[in-house]
Formats: structure tokens, sequence, C-alpha cells
């Protein structure tokens, strides 16, 4: 090893270094993604995610500069120098060609990151989507409004089950319920159907 290393010139040093150093860190930061503790970070030391830098909340666009995006730039960089060497001895056209395809690394990169965060789906439900839904009563529901039960609703092809309670008369276990309307997060206004 001692002698492969010695015989490199300082240039294939560097890139060498490069190349091994962008590569353990690309591992690892695979492995973060797979097992879901994957966060980017940015120079400035801020991390993207879902919260937006006020705090709101709001879903951060996809940022140029990042630490992922210079690992993948130094992996594609490094490694196409150190393989261009087979075929040149230009120094320049080797840095040319490690420049082109880090580019060329981190753009696709990107497009497969925002292609995969178009097909996540929110599981949020906007209180009016739930308007006209029918169900059933899970937990009976005491008449005029004097306190709550539960029902299980279908709501986009899934049920859920939310907290419940009604103007009319008691409404007992698995009696057909829709959905009048939606006093809070997490309760509905029903009638019997």
């Amino acid at each position: 090893m001692q002698t492969w290393w010695g015989s490199l010139d300082p240039f294939m040093q560097t890139l060498w270094g490069i190349a091994i150093v962008a590569s353990a860190v690309f591992i690892i930061q695979s492995i973060m993604t797979f097992v879901g503790m994957d966060s980017e970070t940015n120079f400035d030391g801020d991390f993207d995610g879902d919260m937006s830098a006020d705090g709101a909340g709001e879903s951060t666009p996809f940022q140029l500069f990042t630490f992922r995006n210079l690992i993948n730039f130094m992996l594609g960089f490094s490694w196409t120098a150190i393989a261009l060497r087979a075929s040149t001895e230009s120094t320049s056209l080797m840095l040319v060609g490690g420049v082109v395809v880090g580019v060329l690394l981190v753009c696709v990169v990107m497009y497969l990151f925002k292609w995969m965060s178009g097909m996540q789906q929110s599981g949020t439900i906007e209180p009016e989507a739930l308007v006209g839904c029918k169900g059933s009563v899970y937990l009976t529901i005491p008449a005029g409004r004097t306190g709550e039960g539960k029902v299980q609703i279908t709501v986009r092809s899934a049920i859920r089950e939310y907290n419940a309670m009604t103007d009319g008369d008691r409404l007992p276990n698995e009696a057909p319920i829709r959905v009048v309307a939606v006093l809070n997060g997490h309760t509905v206004l029903v009638e019997k159907i």
C-alpha cells in the first residue's frame, strides 16, 4: 500500500484522497438515508428539512449548496479524473472532465430527490373534505351535543376515527352516519342516515 501511494505524484495523491473520503462519506449518507436518519446541511450550518427559516413549517426549495451536493460533486470529480489518467497525461483535461461529471452527478441526484419528493403523499386531510363523508358510530354518541362519542369515517378510501357529536337523538354503536360539519381538528358533527 505504501509503495503504491509513494509511486503516485502529489496531484494523483490528492485525487485519491478526495475519492476515498468522498466515497466513505457517500456510503455513510446512503446508509443514513435508508434508515431514516438523513439531514441536509448547508455550508452555513443550517439544516434543510420541513421547516423554513421562520419556523413556519413550510417546505424549503431544493438547495444547490448542501453538504450532500458537495460530496456528490467530489465523488464524480475525483473518480472521473482518476479514470481519465489511464487515457491522458493532461492534467487540465482530467480536471475539466472531472468537473463536468461532478456537476452532472449533482444535477442527476437533485433531480432524483425532487422527483421522489413529488411522489410523497400528505396524510393531512382538510376539514372541508370531511363534510359529507359517511361512516358508522364506533362509540355511542349522546343526544343534543351533551357529550362526545366516536365515529369511523371513510375519507379518500381510508377509514379514519374522529370524536363526534350530534344535534339529534342518541346514536348507538354501528349506526350509519354522515358528517354535517367539522367542529374542530378532531371533532365532527354528524347525523344519522
